[in-house]
Parts: structure tokens; C-alpha cells; sequence
């Protein structure tokens, strides 16, 4: 049933897809805009994110953080917001009935924030924890080491939440400046996902976001691809246990193999019963979490593992790891194996979309990004067609020696720094 959306694209650019599932106990009211880190200036670095937290601060129709949450709370919402490299965005959920409710408290928090300066003083120390929060968890820290090592000082190569002195610096101008630069129609896709009929949600959504600001979509630095050998990246924490990251550059979510990646990384560390479970945990029983996939954004990607392991067993475990990588790429996939993947990719992509946020997220992302609208049952034929010999050409293009990357947290010196270098290579 939700196979089906239909979209609109209003005069001004403003997108709005709607996704009508009849009889279904939620809908969902999403807003989305193509702005995050990467639309950021090294001085800028952390204003998308810290945009979506002054969202919820007040409006001239609600003046406190208190009379909008209090207005969610009241019609039994979720609601919530999030920043990504690419994107930010703002919804809510409810029951069916509360739809226009819902769309005029997202459509007022998106075009009428006043990010009153009392509150944005007080929000820095807000942010500033949660990136204290971030900096105690090991497995947090990795991710941004390595993303460092691949893209170094660009945009794509530095943490969504900004620095905290970058945070400390802002003012209302830079973030008022920033907000009317990049939340205009032509950046901004709506989404409504649930019991509703498209006739109705089109007519509304139209009217709720009429006063949206039109301007020119400021495009984001490009990101360049550029290595000649393996590469590690070292971040000394005391730690219980080692937690790296390996992994290589891939390509962009445009990319017609985009599938097939995926389903790489099923087979390799996916599921208790692939690759990588069963040859760490299993049968080396030198970790506890393992798993295998890509990031794919529209003008980049990568293929990484991540582990955490044994401290006394990281030699070990590295090459264990980079011994799967090689089979993969050597050796082609058996049937057998293949069609577990399929379905467990499959199976998940349907388990995903049970809920209307689910669907709202799923539907409205390939639109904000521009991308031809798949349906599941798109999706499921491109999947179908994957063959083995498709999982090893991916897999021989892109796990190089050259193009291996390792990040670690743990207790390791710049003295570790050479004997990791030597030992990563497939």
C-alpha cells in the first residue's frame, strides 16, 4: 500500500511529496532542507546544527521553547529534528487527526523561528555538552578520526557539531544570516507520510509554507577524491577495548552500482550469520560488535568496517579483517550465500518502512537529494539483478591497497603509528 506517493512541485521550487497509506494509526509531517556541515565554512562549521536546535526556541505565534513543546505534547506527538552533512530536518507524528495541527506548528518553527538571543546564549552550553556526551563514547570518536583522515580540513571532513569555540563565537546575525541563505523553497522538500489523501495534504501544505522565503540554492564545496597509499589516523583515549575503522572510498549515491555496495556490505558484516560475525566473534571471539556498509552522499562515499576488539589482539584482528576483504574481492560470492544477502537486505528495507516517519524519511530524502523516486518494489527488482560476478567487480574497484584507510581509538602513540601502516595492506 505504500508503494504508491505523489509529489508536486509548487512554482516557487518548494517540493512536497505525500505518501497516502489508508487506515494507517499515524502520519507523519516532515520538513527538509539540503543544508548541513558541508554547506559550512570552516568559521561557520556547527551552525546547521546549532540552526536546528534554535528552531525550537520560539516563534512570533509561539514565543517560548515551552509553548511549542507543550503544544506537541498536547496532540500525543514525537517529535524531533536532526543535522546531517547534507541535510536537516524537522517532524512530527501523530494520530491522523492532529495532521493540521502538526503541519502548522513544523511550517511556523520553519519560516518563523526568532531565535530570541537569550536563548541562543543559553543553547551554546546546551551543544557544548552534547558534544562532552560524544567525546566520552569511543565508538563516536572513530567515526569522526577516520572521516578526518579521508577528507582532512574540508567540509566533508569536519564534525557536524562544529568546535566549541566555533559555537561560543556565534551571534543571532551569523545564525539569521545562515538561516535566510539556505532555507529557501528551492532547498526545501515537505513531506506527509500516513492516513491522508494527497488532493487534501497538497491544498494544505501549499498554504501552510506560502510565505517561504525564494531565493538561489547556495551549493555546497565539492568534494575531491585524492589518494596514493594506505593511510592511518591514531587518537589516543584510555579504553577498555580498541575500536578502529577500515575502510576504502567508494562513490556517491547517483552511482548505478549504489545497490550492489550495499549488498557488499551485507555479505560482510551484516546479520549474526555473515562474514565478519562469524570469523570475529564467533570463531576469534576478539570483539563484541562488528559490522560492515557504506555512506553514500551526492558527491562522495565510502566503504568501512567497524569493530571494537581485544587491545592485546588489534594486530590480529586487523588482518583477519583485511583477509575477508581480500576473499571478497577475490572470490567470487556462492548462490547460496548471495541469496541470504538479497534477502536480508530486502527483508529489512520492508521492516524499515513499517512507520509513517519511516516512510517520510525514506521517500522524502531521494527527493530533497534530487534523486528519481524508488519505490521498495523498485528497489527489490534492482536488488534481483545483482549477480555475483557484479559483488566482485565492486569490490576488486574499490578495496585497493592504495586506497585503504584505518582510524584507532585506544591506547596507542604515534610509536604504533608505523607498525599499523606496515600491517595494512590486502
Amino acid at each position: 500500500m505504500f508503494m504508491n506517493y505523489q509529489k508536486k512541485v509548487l512554482e516557487n521550487g518548494m517540493r512536497i511529496v505525500v505518501v497516502p497509506v489508508p487506515g494507517a494509526p499515524s502520519l507523519t509531517v516532515a520538513a527538509m532542507v539540503e543544508a548541513g556541515s558541508k554547506y559550512e565554512s570552516r568559521k561557520e562549521n556547527g551552525i546547521s546544527h546549532f540552526l536546528e536546535h534554535m528552531f525550537f526556541k520560539g516563534t512570533k505565534n509561539r514565543p517560548t521553547t515551552l509553548a511549542i513543546t507543550k503544544e506537541f505534547d498536547g496532540l500525543g506527538a514525537e517529535n524531533n529534528a536532526s543535522t546531517s552533512q547534507e541535510s536537516t530536518y524537522y517532524y512530527a507524528k501523530s494520530h491522523p487527526k492532529h495532521f493540521d495541527q502538526m503541519l502548522d506548528v513544523i511550517s511556523d518553527i520553519y519560516q518563523n523561528s526568532s531565535l530570541p538571543g537569550a536563548e541562543i546564549e543559553k543553547e551554546k552550553g546546551v551543544v557544548i555538552e552534547e558534544m562532552n556526551m560524544y567525546k566520552d563514547l569511543p565508538q563516536e570518536i572513530v567515526g569522526e578520526i577516520f572521516q578526518e583522515l579521508l577528507y582532512g580540513d574540508t567540509p566533508a571532513g569536519r564534525e557536524i557539531l562544529g568546535t566549541e569555540e566555533n559555537v561560543k563565537s556565534f551571534t543571532r546575525e551569523n545564525i539569521s544570516d545562515y538561516m535566510q541563505k539556505h532555507y529557501v523553497a528551492s532547498a526545501t522538500t515537505v513531506v506527509v507520510a500516513g492516513d491522508i489523501s494527497p488532493a487534501t495534504a497538497f491544498e494544505k501544505v501549499t498554504k501552510a509554507f506560502e510565505n517561504i522565503k525564494i531565493g538561489e540554492k547556495i551549493e555546497k564545496e565539492k568534494v575531491i577524491e585524492k589518494q596514493a597509499e594506505p593511510r592511518v589516523k591514531l587518537k589516543f583515549k584510555e579504553t577498555d577495548q580498541s575500536h578502529i575503522i577500515i575502510g576504502v572510498r567508494a562513490f556517491d549515491m547517483y552511482n548505478p552500482r549504489s545497490r550492489t555496495l550495499n549488498l557488499l556490505g551485507v555479505v560482510l558484516g551484516q546479520g549474526m550469520s555473515s562474514r565478519l560475525f562469524q570469523k570475529m566473534r564467533e570463531e576469534l571471539g576478539i570483539c563484541y560488535y562488528i559490522g560492515a556498509g557504506a555512506r553514500k552522499l551526492t558527491d562522495h562515499g565510502f566503504f568501512a568496517i567497524s569493530a571494537g576488539v581485544d587491545k592485546k589482539r588489534i594486530e590480529e584482528a586487523v588482518k583477519e579483517i583485511l583477509k575477508e576483504m581480500k576473499k571478497i574481492r577475490d572470490e567470487e560470492v556462492g548462490e547460496e550465500e548471495l541469496r541470504k544477502a538479497k534477502d536480508y537486505m530486502l527483508g529489512h528495507l520492508y521492516l524499515g518502512l513499517e512507520s509513517s516517519d519511516s516512510l517520510a524519511e525514506f521517500y522524502g530524502f531521494q527527493e530533497l537529494f534530487k534523486k528519481e523516486i524508488k519505490t521498495p518494489k523498485d528497489i527489490e527488482e534492482e536488488v534481483e539483478k545483482i549477480t555475483a560476478q557484479d559483488l566482485q567487480k565492486v569490490a576488486r574497484d574499490i578495496m585497493r591497497n592504495e586506497g585503504l584507510n584505518m582510524a584507532v581509538v585506544g591506547n596507542y602513540g604515534e610509536k604504533d603509528l608505523e607498525n599499523f601502516i606496515k600491517i595494512l595492506t590486502l
